[in-house]
Protein backbone atom coordinates (compact mmCIF):
# COMPACT_ATOMS: atom_id res chain seq x y z
CA UNK A 1 0.00 0.00 0.00
CA UNK A 2 0.82 3.54 -1.08
CA UNK A 3 2.71 5.10 2.10
CA UNK A 4 0.68 8.56 1.76
CA UNK A 5 -2.75 6.72 1.40
CA UNK A 6 -1.95 4.63 5.00
CA UNK A 7 -0.71 7.48 6.31
CA UNK A 8 -4.53 9.04 5.41
CA UNK A 9 -6.24 5.72 6.65
CA UNK A 10 -4.51 5.95 10.16
CA UNK A 11 -4.98 9.95 10.75
CA UNK A 12 -8.66 9.43 9.77
CA UNK A 13 -8.78 6.52 12.23
CA UNK A 14 -7.18 8.28 14.59
CA UNK A 15 -8.94 11.64 14.30
CA UNK A 16 -12.15 9.71 14.69
CA UNK A 17 -11.36 7.60 17.54
CA UNK A 18 -10.17 10.84 19.01
CA UNK A 19 -13.31 12.62 18.22
CA UNK A 20 -15.32 10.33 20.12
CA UNK A 21 -13.08 9.45 23.39
CA UNK A 22 -12.73 13.16 24.06
CA UNK A 23 -16.26 14.16 23.75
CA UNK A 24 -17.51 11.83 25.89
CA UNK A 25 -14.75 12.03 28.53
CA UNK A 26 -15.45 15.62 28.91
CA UNK A 27 -19.34 15.24 28.52
CA UNK A 28 -19.15 12.04 31.13
CA UNK A 29 -17.11 14.24 33.23
CA UNK A 30 -19.67 17.23 33.35
CA UNK A 31 -22.33 15.92 33.40
CA UNK A 32 -20.91 12.94 36.72
CA UNK A 33 -19.93 16.36 38.82
CA UNK A 34 -23.11 17.95 38.16
CA UNK A 35 -25.93 15.13 38.84
CA UNK A 36 -23.66 12.48 40.29
CA UNK A 37 -21.71 9.65 39.05
CA UNK A 38 -25.36 6.91 39.08
CA UNK A 39 -27.07 9.42 36.65
CA UNK A 40 -24.63 10.76 33.84
CA UNK A 41 -25.05 7.33 32.07
CA UNK A 42 -28.97 7.49 31.76
CA UNK A 43 -28.56 11.49 30.93
CA UNK A 44 -26.08 10.71 28.19
CA UNK A 45 -27.91 8.19 26.99
CA UNK A 46 -31.14 9.84 26.75
CA UNK A 47 -29.58 12.88 24.69
CA UNK A 48 -28.00 10.72 22.63
CA UNK A 49 -31.09 8.77 22.30
CA UNK A 50 -32.99 11.88 20.85
CA UNK A 51 -30.30 12.83 18.57
CA UNK A 52 -30.15 9.40 17.29
CA UNK A 53 -33.74 9.21 16.34
CA UNK A 54 -33.60 13.25 14.28
CA UNK A 55 -30.20 11.79 12.89
CA UNK A 56 -31.95 8.99 11.39
CA UNK A 57 -35.31 10.25 10.37
CA UNK A 58 -33.07 13.47 8.37
CA UNK A 59 -30.63 10.46 7.02
CA UNK A 60 -34.23 8.07 5.61
CA UNK A 61 -35.92 11.36 4.03
CA UNK A 62 -32.87 13.75 3.35
CA UNK A 63 -32.26 12.48 -0.30
CA UNK A 64 -36.37 13.78 -1.24
CA UNK A 65 -35.27 16.79 0.52
CA UNK A 66 -32.26 17.12 -1.75
CA UNK A 67 -33.52 16.22 -5.11
CA UNK A 68 -35.89 18.92 -4.33
CA UNK A 69 -33.07 22.47 -3.30
CA UNK A 70 -31.17 21.19 -6.32
CA UNK A 71 -33.97 20.24 -8.77
CA UNK A 72 -32.79 17.11 -9.42
CA UNK A 73 -34.40 14.93 -12.22
CA UNK A 74 -33.54 10.87 -12.64
CA UNK A 75 -32.56 10.17 -15.86
CA UNK A 76 -34.16 7.13 -17.62
CA UNK A 77 -31.83 4.76 -20.07
CA UNK A 78 -34.30 5.83 -22.78
CA UNK A 79 -33.58 9.52 -22.44
CA UNK A 80 -32.34 10.71 -25.78
CA UNK A 81 -29.80 13.27 -24.24
CA UNK A 82 -28.67 12.20 -20.89
CA UNK A 83 -29.37 8.37 -21.10
CA UNK A 84 -25.32 7.46 -21.82
CA UNK A 85 -24.58 8.99 -17.84
CA UNK A 86 -26.43 5.03 -16.93
CA UNK A 87 -23.92 3.66 -18.71
CA UNK A 88 -20.74 6.01 -17.48
CA UNK A 89 -22.12 5.42 -13.39
CA UNK A 90 -22.82 1.77 -13.99
CA UNK A 91 -19.09 1.47 -15.16
CA UNK A 92 -17.44 3.30 -12.32
CA UNK A 93 -19.97 1.63 -10.19
CA UNK A 94 -18.55 -2.04 -11.64
CA UNK A 95 -15.12 -0.49 -10.98
CA UNK A 96 -16.06 -0.37 -6.88
CA UNK A 97 -18.00 -3.23 -6.93
CA UNK A 98 -21.04 -1.33 -6.04
CA UNK A 99 -24.18 -3.53 -6.60
CA UNK A 100 -26.87 -2.48 -7.85
CA UNK A 101 -25.35 0.91 -9.38
CA UNK A 102 -26.86 3.98 -7.81
CA UNK A 103 -29.53 5.84 -9.45
CA UNK A 104 -28.28 8.56 -12.03
CA UNK A 105 -29.99 12.49 -11.19
CA UNK A 106 -28.95 15.17 -13.00
CA UNK A 107 -29.39 18.42 -10.76
CA UNK A 108 -30.60 21.97 -12.49
CA UNK A 109 -28.30 24.18 -10.04
CA UNK A 110 -25.85 27.33 -11.99
CA UNK A 111 -22.55 25.63 -10.30
CA UNK A 112 -20.17 22.73 -11.77
CA UNK A 113 -20.27 19.75 -9.15
CA UNK A 114 -21.72 16.05 -8.52
CA UNK A 115 -22.59 14.34 -5.07
CA UNK A 116 -23.55 11.19 -3.95
CA UNK A 117 -26.22 10.28 -1.46
CA UNK A 118 -29.07 8.09 -0.26
CA UNK A 119 -30.76 6.16 2.10
CA UNK A 120 -32.02 2.93 3.13
CA UNK A 121 -35.77 3.91 1.60
CA UNK A 122 -34.24 6.01 -0.80
CA UNK A 123 -31.65 4.15 -2.33
CA UNK A 124 -27.96 5.20 -3.72
CA UNK A 125 -28.33 8.02 -5.86
CA UNK A 126 -25.46 9.94 -7.32
CA UNK A 127 -26.36 13.48 -9.36
CA UNK A 128 -24.30 15.50 -11.88
CA UNK A 129 -25.03 19.38 -11.98
CA UNK A 130 -25.94 20.74 -15.54
CA UNK A 131 -23.13 23.16 -15.86
CA UNK A 132 -20.30 20.07 -14.80
CA UNK A 133 -21.39 18.54 -17.91
CA UNK A 134 -21.00 20.95 -20.19
CA UNK A 135 -17.20 21.57 -19.20
CA UNK A 136 -15.92 17.61 -18.84
CA UNK A 137 -15.20 15.22 -21.26
CA UNK A 138 -16.50 11.80 -20.55
CA UNK A 139 -13.23 10.42 -18.79
CA UNK A 140 -13.04 13.42 -16.45
CA UNK A 141 -16.87 12.93 -15.71
CA UNK A 142 -15.78 8.94 -14.71
CA UNK A 143 -13.18 10.39 -12.73
CA UNK A 144 -15.24 12.46 -11.00
CA UNK A 145 -18.13 9.87 -10.63
CA UNK A 146 -15.02 7.65 -8.67
CA UNK A 147 -14.60 10.29 -6.13
CA UNK A 148 -18.38 10.92 -5.60
CA UNK A 149 -18.68 6.62 -5.53
CA UNK A 150 -15.83 6.60 -2.87
CA UNK A 151 -18.06 8.37 -0.44
CA UNK A 152 -20.82 5.43 -1.20
CA UNK A 153 -18.11 2.79 -1.31
CA UNK A 154 -16.60 3.98 2.15
CA UNK A 155 -20.01 5.08 3.74
CA UNK A 156 -18.60 8.42 4.66
CA UNK A 157 -22.36 9.81 5.22
CA UNK A 158 -23.02 7.45 7.63
CA UNK A 159 -19.65 7.96 9.28
CA UNK A 160 -19.53 11.33 9.67
CA UNK A 161 -23.59 11.63 10.52
CA UNK A 162 -22.27 9.03 13.74
CA UNK A 163 -19.49 11.55 14.98
CA UNK A 164 -21.71 14.54 14.52
CA UNK A 165 -23.33 13.14 17.22
CA UNK A 166 -20.50 14.04 19.31
CA UNK A 167 -20.68 17.76 19.26
CA UNK A 168 -24.20 18.06 18.84
CA UNK A 169 -23.84 15.94 22.85
CA UNK A 170 -22.07 18.93 24.00
CA UNK A 171 -24.59 21.41 22.31
CA UNK A 172 -27.41 20.64 24.47
CA UNK A 173 -25.95 19.67 27.60
CA UNK A 174 -24.17 22.74 27.32
CA UNK A 175 -27.61 24.23 25.73
CA UNK A 176 -29.25 22.58 28.80
CA UNK A 177 -27.07 23.08 31.78
CA UNK A 178 -26.93 27.11 30.72
CA UNK A 179 -31.10 27.58 30.86
CA UNK A 180 -30.49 25.37 34.02
CA UNK A 181 -28.41 28.28 35.66
CA UNK A 182 -30.34 30.97 34.36
CA UNK A 183 -33.42 29.68 35.93
CA UNK A 184 -31.82 29.51 39.15
CA UNK A 185 -30.01 25.92 39.40
CA UNK A 186 -33.34 23.94 39.60
CA UNK A 187 -33.50 20.06 38.80
CA UNK A 188 -31.88 18.44 41.67
CA UNK A 189 -28.43 17.41 41.08
CA UNK A 190 -25.31 18.57 43.10
CA UNK A 191 -22.97 21.63 42.69
CA UNK A 192 -25.47 23.24 40.78
CA UNK A 193 -25.79 26.69 41.32
CA UNK A 194 -26.79 29.09 38.72
CA UNK A 195 -24.07 30.84 38.44
CA UNK A 196 -21.78 27.84 37.75
CA UNK A 197 -23.98 25.88 35.24
CA UNK A 198 -24.62 28.84 33.33
CA UNK A 199 -20.68 29.21 33.09
CA UNK A 200 -20.73 25.62 31.89
CA UNK A 201 -23.14 25.49 29.71
CA UNK A 202 -21.75 28.60 28.07
CA UNK A 203 -18.34 26.43 28.07
CA UNK A 204 -19.56 23.66 26.36
CA UNK A 205 -21.35 25.76 23.67
CA UNK A 206 -18.75 27.34 22.60
CA UNK A 207 -16.54 23.62 22.95
CA UNK A 208 -18.74 22.25 21.09
CA UNK A 209 -18.09 24.99 18.17
CA UNK A 210 -14.41 24.12 18.37
CA UNK A 211 -15.77 20.71 18.00
CA UNK A 212 -16.81 21.37 14.09
CA UNK A 213 -13.31 22.31 13.46
CA UNK A 214 -12.50 18.94 13.88
CA UNK A 215 -15.09 17.51 12.09
CA UNK A 216 -14.03 19.75 9.21
CA UNK A 217 -10.38 18.10 9.65
CA UNK A 218 -11.89 14.55 9.25
CA UNK A 219 -14.11 15.47 6.91
CA UNK A 220 -10.83 17.19 4.80
CA UNK A 221 -9.56 13.28 4.96
CA UNK A 222 -12.56 11.60 3.79
CA UNK A 223 -12.96 14.10 0.35
CA UNK A 224 -8.63 13.50 -0.11
CA UNK A 225 -9.75 9.08 0.45
CA UNK A 226 -12.30 9.73 -2.13
CA UNK A 227 -10.17 11.23 -4.53
CA UNK A 228 -7.87 8.06 -3.37
CA UNK A 229 -10.81 5.72 -4.62
CA UNK A 230 -11.00 7.71 -8.11
CA UNK A 231 -7.26 7.04 -8.61
CA UNK A 232 -7.18 3.23 -7.57
CA UNK A 233 -10.82 2.25 -9.41
CA UNK A 234 -10.99 4.10 -12.08
CA UNK A 235 -8.76 4.06 -15.60
CA UNK A 236 -6.82 6.94 -15.94
CA UNK A 237 -8.52 8.03 -12.52
CA UNK A 238 -5.73 10.58 -10.95
CA UNK A 239 -4.70 12.22 -14.05
CA UNK A 240 -8.80 12.92 -14.88
CA UNK A 241 -9.74 13.97 -11.68
CA UNK A 242 -6.65 16.79 -11.78
CA UNK A 243 -8.07 18.11 -14.82
CA UNK A 244 -11.53 17.88 -13.55
CA UNK A 245 -10.48 19.81 -10.84
CA UNK A 246 -9.49 22.15 -12.68
CA UNK A 247 -11.93 23.20 -15.03
CA UNK A 248 -14.29 23.39 -12.65
CA UNK A 249 -11.91 26.19 -10.67
CA UNK A 250 -11.31 27.76 -13.77
CA UNK A 251 -15.23 27.31 -14.78
CA UNK A 252 -16.10 29.30 -11.73
CA UNK A 253 -13.17 31.38 -11.20
CA UNK A 254 -11.82 32.47 -14.65
CA UNK A 255 -9.52 34.85 -12.74
CA UNK A 256 -7.56 31.80 -11.03
CA UNK A 257 -5.09 31.35 -13.07
CA UNK A 258 -4.07 35.16 -14.09
CA UNK A 259 -3.47 35.00 -9.95
CA UNK A 260 -1.43 32.61 -10.47
CA UNK A 261 1.02 34.30 -13.02
CA UNK A 262 0.83 37.49 -10.75
CA UNK A 263 1.95 35.23 -8.01
CA UNK A 264 -1.00 36.33 -5.76
CA UNK A 265 -3.08 32.92 -5.85
CA UNK A 266 -6.07 32.99 -3.26
CA UNK A 267 -8.24 29.97 -4.44
CA UNK A 268 -11.61 30.05 -2.95
CA UNK A 269 -13.53 26.73 -2.36
CA UNK A 270 -14.65 25.58 -5.50
CA UNK A 271 -17.37 23.20 -4.44
CA UNK A 272 -19.81 24.75 -2.37
CA UNK A 273 -19.33 28.45 -4.06
CA UNK A 274 -22.14 29.42 -6.58
CA UNK A 275 -21.00 31.88 -9.54
CA UNK A 276 -23.20 34.05 -11.18
CA UNK A 277 -21.78 32.83 -14.93
CA UNK A 278 -20.19 29.20 -15.26
CA UNK A 279 -17.32 29.78 -17.92
CA UNK A 280 -17.88 26.77 -20.84
CA UNK A 281 -15.13 27.38 -22.93
CA UNK A 282 -11.53 26.26 -20.76
CA UNK A 283 -8.83 26.02 -22.34
CA UNK A 284 -6.59 22.72 -22.75
CA UNK A 285 -3.42 24.94 -22.16
CA UNK A 286 -4.64 26.99 -18.65
CA UNK A 287 -5.86 23.48 -17.50
CA UNK A 288 -2.24 22.41 -17.81
CA UNK A 289 -0.63 25.42 -16.76
CA UNK A 290 -3.04 25.04 -13.38
CA UNK A 291 -2.39 22.15 -12.83
CA UNK A 292 1.23 22.77 -12.65
CA UNK A 293 1.15 25.61 -10.74
CA UNK A 294 -1.02 23.27 -7.99
CA UNK A 295 1.88 20.91 -8.33
CA UNK A 296 4.60 23.60 -7.23
CA UNK A 297 2.30 25.17 -4.67
CA UNK A 298 3.77 25.07 -1.25
CA UNK A 299 -0.23 25.19 0.87
CA UNK A 300 0.28 26.77 4.44
CA UNK A 301 -1.63 24.15 6.92
CA UNK A 302 -4.11 27.07 7.37
CA UNK A 303 -5.09 27.66 3.79
CA UNK A 304 -8.55 25.00 3.93
CA UNK A 305 -8.62 25.29 8.16
CA UNK A 306 -12.23 26.59 7.85
CA UNK A 307 -12.82 24.19 4.58
CA UNK A 308 -14.75 20.84 4.19
CA UNK A 309 -12.35 20.13 1.39
CA UNK A 310 -8.36 19.88 0.94
CA UNK A 311 -7.07 22.95 -0.48
CA UNK A 312 -6.86 22.07 -4.47
CA UNK A 313 -3.47 22.13 -4.67
CA UNK A 314 -2.86 19.56 -1.99
CA UNK A 315 -5.78 17.28 -4.08
CA UNK A 316 -3.63 17.77 -6.98
CA UNK A 317 -0.09 16.69 -4.96
CA UNK A 318 -2.13 13.71 -3.74
CA UNK A 319 -3.24 12.56 -6.74
CA UNK A 320 0.43 13.24 -8.44
CA UNK A 321 1.49 10.86 -6.07
CA UNK A 322 -1.14 8.06 -6.80
CA UNK A 323 0.16 8.26 -10.69
CA UNK A 324 3.20 7.02 -10.25
CA UNK A 325 2.49 3.94 -7.57
CA UNK A 326 0.25 2.30 -9.87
Amino acid sequence: MNLTVLKLRLGMILTSLGIFLLGFALVFAIISYFYGLSLAPAIIVGILSFLIALNIIQWLFGPYVINAMYRAVEVTPNDPKYGWLIDVVNEVAYYNRISPPPKVYIADVPFPNAFAYGSPIAGRRVAITLPLLKILNKEEIKAVLGHELGHLRHKDVELLMAIGLIPALIFWIGYSLMWSGMLGGEGGGRNNNGGSLWLVGIALLAVSYIFQFFLLYLNRMREAYADVNSAETVPGGAENLQRALAKITLSIDPETLERYRNKQANIANMLFFAPTEVQEDIPENNVDELIEYWKREKVPWYADFFSDHPHPAKRIQLLEKLKFSH
